[in-house]
This record gives C-alpha cells, sequence and structure tokens, in this order.
C-alpha cells in the first residue's frame, strides 16, 4: 500500500490552483468536471501521480464555504532552506502564520503558512529535520 493523495475542500478552484502551482510550485495534474454531481477535482503536485502523493482540491460547485472545524491538522512540505523559502513565499504573497524557528519543545526547524481556504501548511526544514 502507498498514500495516493489527500483530498481538501476549496472554495475557490482557480484561486486555489493558483495557489498551490504559483506559490508553492506545485502542478496541476489533471482537473475534471463531473456535471452530473455538480463538483470539479483537480489533482496538484510535484510529481506524477503514479510517483509521489498529490493534493486533490475538491470544488462543489454550490458550496462556497466550509468550516475547517478542528479535526485536520495540516499538509507538510519538506524545504531545503526554511528561512529562505518563507522569504521567497512571502514575496509570492504566502501568508505565514508561523514565523521559522525551532519547534517550541525541540526538534525540527519549522514555519507554517495557509492556503487561500485556511488550511495549514507546514514547512519542515530538512537539513535539520528531527525523526521526532
Amino acid at each position: 500500500m502507498k498514500i495516493l493523495h489527500t483530498m481538501i475542500r476549496v472554495n475557490d478552484l482557480d484561486e486555489s490552483i493558483k495557489f498551490y502551482c504559483d506559490v508553492l510550485g506545485m502542478k496541476l495534474l489533471r482537473k475534471k468536471d463531473y456535471p452530473s454531481g455538480r463538483f470539479t477535482l483537480a489533482f496538484v503536485g510535484y510529481g506524477p501521480e503514479s510517483e509521489t502523493t498529490v493534493i486533490e482540491l475538491t470544488y462543489n460547485w454550490d458550496t462556497h464555504q466550509y468550516d475547517l472545524g478542528n479535526a485536520f491538522g495540516h499538509i507538510a512540505l519538506g524545504v531545503d532552506d526554511l528561512y529562505q523559502t518563507c522569504e521567497t513565499l512571502r514575496a509570492k504573497g504566502a501568508k505565514i502564520v508561523r514565523e521559522p524557528g525551532p519547534m517550541k519543545h525541540g526538534g525540527s526547524e519549522i514555519a507554517f503558512i495557509e492556503d487561500p481556504n485556511g488550511y495549514k501548511i507546514e514547512l519542515i526544514d530538512l537539513r535539520k529535520r528531527s525523526q521526532n
């Protein structure tokens, strides 16, 4: 078994695709409308679905706002230089909600950004990654 994708519901599909592709550097892998179900699926990622885990963006045509609740945590991305990545993302308009630095109780150096829907994305410095 392997993890194929993580699905998140989005408020505005074009805005979300722009964020994940233009800001985070992912590629739009595929997109399909399902008129009978009134939804569109778009898959984004850093490589082909056959080789990497991707994110499924689900846009329900009749729903334009979701309550994120408190069960979902975040998506995590590994980066080579946390501080430079945050500056690059900030320049592209990303909202940094936790500035880069060490975890409060020790371990990896991390930061958090937020996508246009309010989903948190953790950035983990791969050079200083803790296995905790």
